[in-house]
């Protein structure tokens, strides 16, 4: 289920401090050491889109989207992953607003990444990209 929220007066620096959107990581082992990023290649459904992960320029992966409502050939992501405390972390394009998110993604298994965080105006999203068949 994918939600989209925006974070209330109540919510501290810290706690917004803390939100990140969302799309890979934290092995299911546990293990602090994050997901490979090859592990998100392939065709993934998010909300009503797929989104298809290629191997791009050195170590890290580009996504487009590949079907959907609107804005189809998008570029999702729109900075570098990086890895931290067994997380990715990177900015994503929301591909129905084209408004950009900072992200954290965390593996929950070999076909489903979770997604979370927020605009620079405090609009979050969460949600999962589950791998297409």
């Amino acid at each position: 289920m994918n939600s989209l929220r925006v974070a209330g007066k109540g919510t501290s620096a810290n706690g917004r401090a803390y939100i990140f959107l969302a799309i890979l990581v934290a092995g299911v082992s546990g293990s602090a050491a994050a997901a490979d990023l090859k592990d998100m290649v392939g065709k993934w459904r998010w909300q009503d889109f797929t989104i298809e992960v290629a191997a791009c320029k050195g170590d890290n992966i580009c996504a487009k989207v590949a079907a959907g409502p609107k804005n189809v050939g998008l570029d999702v992501f729109a900075s570098k992953l990086t890895a931290k405390d067994g997380d990715w972390f990177g900015q994503i394009t929301h591909p129905e607003t084209k408004e950009t998110y900072n992200t954290r993604f965390q593996q929950k298994g070999k076909d489903r990444w979770q997604l979370d965080g927020c605009t620079a105006a405090r609009v979050c999203l969460t949600g999962e990209f589950v791998r297409v068949k």
